[in-house]
């Protein structure tokens, strides 16, 4: 009788299959000797000579099975199938959890839901960013917190039909998954959505026992056919500058640079400012952006404390 791989063992194989296929032997600077190759990268025996492994060995690691791999092991791998940044700590996280489902390590395990709220000092410092689009996230893409100009950028997905009531947190993977106006929204849609997803695994190795993070993929997988096969590709990144490209429905397109910033106080949080070049285009939208976010904000203050400035 076969054994079944568990959910975690079945990621790490899935990854570590997928970047070996990515790797072609002229890439690894490896000689052909002739005859028709069966895979489109790498097989198993070169990447385990790469590594300094033997074939079994990395036969049995390619299977998921990462728990008891020691640091050389993995940066042997890291080197052998070429991984960036990401990668390497995207496979450095799934042994670390493979490790912790030990017995003797579970213990010190701590499962960190994804944080749902910022302190007040994060929300002050936001708040003092009048001029630029600032907004914090945690891990599983929910929008935690904003500054009135990061609201006024992402309207569409506070404004969304993805979100089930006025408490509930925008989450930019379910806004561009579920919900039609982001391909609008987003005129870069395929990039940005697959940048979603890279984020969103990256995640999943990091904090795989938060139920909101399996419950967000198990929707999107159930719902969402774009979500499946990028999901399905295993990429990772990491997501620290770029730029972001916008349609936004009052000041048209905005083209923006972003920062982000983890947050050392608040483990799982990032903190993400976009801005402009001076003088440009988009730093005039944002000026005209910023005057109607100001404009939204005195009329909606208004009609909650009845106060009428034409009287």
């Amino acid at each position: 009788m076969t054994s079944q791989r568990s959910p975690r063992n079945q990621q790490a194989r899935d990854f570590l299959v997928t970047r070996r296929a990515k790797i072609t032997p002229e890439m690894a600077g490896l000689e052909l000797f002739g005859g028709n190759r069966r895979v489109p990268g790498l097989r198993r025996e070169e990447v385990a000579m790469l590594a300094g492994l033997s074939v079994d060995y990395y036969t049995r690691l390619e299977k998921g099975n990462l728990a008891g791999a020691s640091q050389s092991v993995l940066d042997g791998i890291c080197r052998a199938l070429q991984l960036d940044e990401a990668e390497r700590m995207y496979l450095f996280d799934l042994a670390r959890e493979a490790n912790s489902s030990n017995p003797s390590a579970r213990r010190h395990h701590v499962s960190r839901p994804a944080k749902l709220t910022v302190r007040p000092g994060v929300q002050q410092i936001l708040d003092g960013m009048t001029r630029t689009p600032a907004f914090v996230r945690n891990g599983r893409l929910d929008i935690v917190a904003t500054n009135l100009l990061g609201r006024a950028l992402y309207a569409p997905l506070f404004d969304s039909p993805t979100r089930t009531s006025a408490q509930a947190l925008p989450n930019m993977a379910r806004f561009r998954f579920l919900d039609p106006a982001a391909r609008e929204f987003y005129p870069d849609f395929d990039s940005s959505a697959g940048d979603n997803v890279k984020l969103l695994r990256t995640e999943g190795a990091r904090h795989p026992h938060d139920p909101g993070f399996t419950e967000l993929v198990g929707e999107l997988s159930t719902r969402s056919e774009d979500f499946r096969m990028l999901w399905a590709s295993n990429d990772v990144r990491l997501h620290h500058s770029g730029t972001k490209l916008f349609h936004h429905p009052v000041v048209g397109e905005l083209r923006l640079h972003f920062e982000a910033f983890d947050l050392p106080g608040d483990p799982g949080l990032a903190l993400t400012a976009l801005s402009a070049p001076v003088d440009s285009a988009a730093a005039q939208r944002l000026d005209l952006l910023a005057s109607w976010a100001l404009s939204v904000e005195s009329s909606a203050t208004q009609r909650v404390t009845g106060i009428d400035l034409q009287s």
